[in-house]
């Protein structure tokens, strides 16, 4: 069972989807608003036909590289920058004795680090919990570089790097 969109919506949409068949979203600006609880009842849950296509809801969408989730609290998009960073901080650490230290940065740069900084701004108000979880690849990398003990203090090997920490990334 579907629910039909208003004539506008539909048109406006039409538009969108004979441009691309993988995303929704316009390439104009768009402001994100977080609902509130008592709202999410009122998002459909049904699937919402579109002129003759259908649309299915679903609980994240990937548009510009960046993972939305139905809450916009950006788990999901936090979760996808971990797996795929500490997937290459493995393969680096796995060829690490290898290559040289310079060749090491550019590589953790490359493959880590601008992970976390890509469109970070999108998670500015997030939870520390997500923050925290940022911070850990970081972390990661600035051991990894050092060869230094788990119980080493970070602050003096980001120093090191001249890295900042995840909350000042994404004010900066």
């Amino acid at each position: 069972m579907a629910v039909d969109c208003p004539l506008f919506i539909v048109n406006f949409l039409s538009l969108i989807l004979s441009n691309t068949h993988e995303t929704l979203l316009p390439t104009a600006t768009i402001q994100l608003m977080q609902p509130q609880i008592q709202q999410m009842h009122q998002i459909p849950s049904l699937a919402v036909r579109i002129g003759s296509k259908t649309v299915q809801p679903v609980s994240a969408v990937h548009d510009l590289g960046i993972m939305l989730d139905a809450e916009v609290t950006m788990s999901t998009h936090v979760s996808a920058v971990i797996k795929a960073s500490f997937m290459a901080l493995r393969w680096i650490g796995n060829m690490r004795r290898s290559i040289l230290r310079h060749a090491l940065l550019t590589l953790i740069q490359a493959l880590v680090v601008s992970k976390v900084d890509y469109c970070n701004s999108v998670l500015a108000g997030v939870s520390d919990t997500l923050l925290r979880q940022l911070q850990s690849i970081l972390n990661a990398a600035a051991w990894l570089v050092f060869l230094a003990r788990k119980s080493e203090h970070i602050t003096l090997l980001l120093y090191e790097l001249h890295s900042l920490r995840v909350p000042e990334r994404i004010k900066f």
